[in-house]
């Protein structure tokens, strides 16, 4: 059984702002808003969302599926990824495009402003899944990532069609899109990943209340920052996993991904949904202590101790057969 994590493959580029957007913005202008920020330094690192989320699931040992579009410029990208265990025999290469890039600058008070160049990445919707999983068997579950919209329609319908579980992640798409768009991409899901904002997001604009959406879905999802994870369920309680305290707060981009990673590669385990948060919150705290989504490395005895101490002794035991992989 495999994973396939499609959605967004891209570079990015980081930039950090000393200051506070806030204190720049008059709030009755922002019709006429015109600033810039001087930022102290630049980051060029590797990112999209799909490439971290395989990049996570890499380096707990398991061997992810990328599905999505790059240019011919990711030669070297491909390289990284396949060294750390990740699947790219799937990913399409444009002829004519480049890459999609990520420019990001965050603030002292970690808020961002974020621009997207898609790229390569509109050429996602000519991507067929059923190619991918003639070649590494059915997929345990086919993770629908930010992504060219049309791509994860048809991924989605797709996933409908075939009778494969789907991971509804419409995450920075939810922005833009609206409810034509959200609702065929969350119908159905099995899992559903959105943070607390992008929760409002969809209730706001797909017109279903939180009751109505945990009726059309299995399992939901909701990061909330550093008070945790909550898990929903239709006509159960909420389970609640707070997150792991990190060492410094260094660069939030990418720690979503990281914590999918973590929550997928536990669900692979067959060891439910409060391990999987509990994963998903300790390698997501790997990614906010340093700059760029995929520079952590991981050493399984600190790994371990640190999953103990935030945990518990029990959720180590459970964890630690699965993580042989990670070095020493």
């Amino acid at each position: 059984m495999a994973l396939l994590i499609t959605g967004s493959i891209a570079t990015d580029h980081l930039m950090s702002f000393p200051g506070k957007f806030s204190d720049s913005l008059v709030v009755d202008q922002l019709d006429k808003l015109s600033v810039s920020f001087l930022v102290e330094d630049l980051e060029v690192r590797r990112g999209g969302c799909a490439a971290n989320i395989c990049f996570g699931l890499g380096n707990l040992g398991l061997s992810p599926v990328l599905v999505g579009a790059v240019g011919e410029d990711f030669v070297d990208y491909r390289a990284w990824l396949e060294r750390h265990g990740v699947d790219c025999d799937s990913v399409h290469v444009s002829e004519t495009r480049h890459t999609a890039r990520f420019v990001c600058t965050n603030d002292a008070a970690m808020a961002q402003i974020a621009s997207f160049y898609a790229g390569a990445m509109s050429e996602a919707r000519e991507i067929e899944l059923k190619p991918i999983t003639d070649r590494v068997g059915d997929p345990t579950y086919v993770l629908i990532g930010p992504n060219d919209p049309e791509g994860m329609l048809r991924h989605t319908d797709e996933c409908r069609q075939r009778g494969y579980a789907f991971v509804a992640d419409p995450s920075q798409q939810l922005a833009f899109g609206d409810g034509e768009l959200i609702r065929p991409l969350i119908d159905g899901a099995e899992i559903l990943f959105s943070n607390e904002y992008e929760a409002a997001l969809i209730t706001q604009k797909t017109g279903w209340s939180r009751e109505e959406v945990l009726s059309r879905v299995g399992t939901w999802v909701v990061t909330q920052g550093p008070d945790g994870v909550r898990i929903d369920r239709e006509g159960e309680p909420s389970i609640k996993v707070p997150a792991v305290p990190e060492i410094a707060k260094v660069e939030p981009t990418g720690v979503g991904d990281a914590f999918r990673a973590g929550f997928l590669a536990a669900l692979s385990w067959d060891l439910g949904l409060e391990r999987a948060a509990q994963l998903g919150c300790l390698l997501a705290v790997y990614v906010v202590e340093q700059v760029g989504t995929q520079e952590y490395t991981l050493s399984r005895a600190a790994f371990l101790q640190r999953l103990e101490t935030a945990y518990g002794a029990q959720a180590r035991a459970d964890i630690e057969p699965h993580v042989r992989t990670i070095r020493a």
